[in-house]
């Protein structure tokens, strides 16, 4: 397998601090010629501050003056992110070390695809996992990183007024591991001063508040509402969703969606979805009539077994070359058929892929 990285043996890549944490950037060339041919040595000595220093002195100060010149022109800086990265679990003749969950989460770009609608959940998903079980993994850089991807879910979703439900059942997971890790400081593993974690406590206390304020305010439509639709629409568009309290939400908002969501086909239908037949026997609810309640049967089945994960898009694996990436930006895959090598990462199998 061809070496796809940078050599070892180079000086390395230039890196810059951000609110995200640490990111590689390159320059333009073409605007660092220009501005070359502008700060030449007679533009540096009309302020006549270079005759104040002989010889060699003169030509130091003016140096300097040209690298701050390019340190101060913010527009000549183009921060690059890939899209991908190479998952690494033991040390190689080109590569030494492996790569860690923290390091994958930073590389990975997910503040923009939280903005994507297709990925939003599975990003919500994925800060999910790694709130129960691997934030303690994280680096500082890779938590910092971690806590700002989720203060823009949580923007967003205030903003749109989209998906609250989501968000609350994330942050009270996340609520709940913190208040356990603070509460046993000492005896587990914490990065970063204790009074950070604390303060990171408080603020998710403050955005579960605001979220639990969030009025969304009813919509006036003249033109066709979900109740002006056939009795068949309203039925075929429930049919359509694959979460058990989304039905039941939309079946509060009218007496004829209210109907439709008690449908038991509807019900069945769902739990066939989610849940093999065996699972069906195992936890039997029948109602007093002696039918099976395929409603109840759903809600509790669903506290036993992980319900079937439905992505608009998700992180792709590359079997050929070990490389995570997005799937509209690609990766450089060396396989002769990319697309047999490539696979769908869920966010349980994006975890297990960096525990060593």
């Amino acid at each position: 397998m061809p070496f796809l990285g940078q050599d070892w043996r180079s000086p390395g890549w230039s890196w810059v601090k951000t609110e995200d944490g640490w990111k590689r950037f390159e320059l333009f060339s073409h605007e660092l010629e220009d501005n070359n041919n502008n700060l030449d040595m007679k533009e540096l000595q009309d302020e006549n501050k270079e005759n104040l220093f002989p010889g060699e002195d003169c030509e130091v100060v003016a140096k300097k003056r040209k690298k701050d010149h390019f340190n101060n022109n913010a527009k000549s800086q183009v921060y690059y992110q890939e899209k991908w990265i190479y998952v690494q679990k033991e040390s190689t003749r080109e590569r030494h070390g492996y790569c860690t969950l923290g390091e994958a989460f930073n590389r990975l770009d997910f503040s923009s695809a939280i903005k994507d609608i297709r990925r939003f959940n599975y990003v919500v998903k994925l800060v999910q996992l790694i709130a129960k079980s691997q934030l303690t993994s994280l680096s500082g850089a890779a938590q910092k990183n971690y806590f700002n991807v989720l203060e823009k879910i949580v923007r967003k979703v205030l903003e749109d007024q989209q998906n609250p439900r989501l968000i609350k059942d994330l942050l009270q997971d996340l609520g709940s591991t913190l208040c356990i890790l603070i509460r046993e400081v000492g005896k587990s593993v914490l990065v970063g001063n204790i009074n950070i974690w604390i303060c990171r406590l408080e603020t998710i206390l403050n955005w579960q508040q605001q979220l639990n304020n969030l009025q969304i305010p009813k919509q006036v439509s003249n033109g066709v509402t979900l109740d002006d639709l056939p009795l068949h629409m309203q039925n075929n568009i429930l049919y359509k969703f694959s979460d058990g309290w989304d039905i039941v939400n939309l079946g509060q908002v009218t007496s004829t969606l209210h109907m439709l969501s008690e449908d038991w086909h509807l019900w069945k239908k769902l739990c066939q979805y989610h849940f093999a037949e065996k699972q069906f026997c195992r936890h039997l609810m029948l109602s007093e009539k002696g039918h099976v309640d395929w409603k109840l049967m759903y809600f509790t089945l669903q506290k036993y077994y992980p319900k079937k994960e439905q992505y608009g898009d998700t992180l792709q694996f590359c079997r050929h070359c070990s490389i995570l990436f997005w799937k509209d930006s690609g990766h450089p895959c060396t396989a002769n058929d990319p697309d047999n090598c490539f696979m769908p990462v869920s966010p349980q199998h994006f975890i297990d892929l960096f525990k060593f």
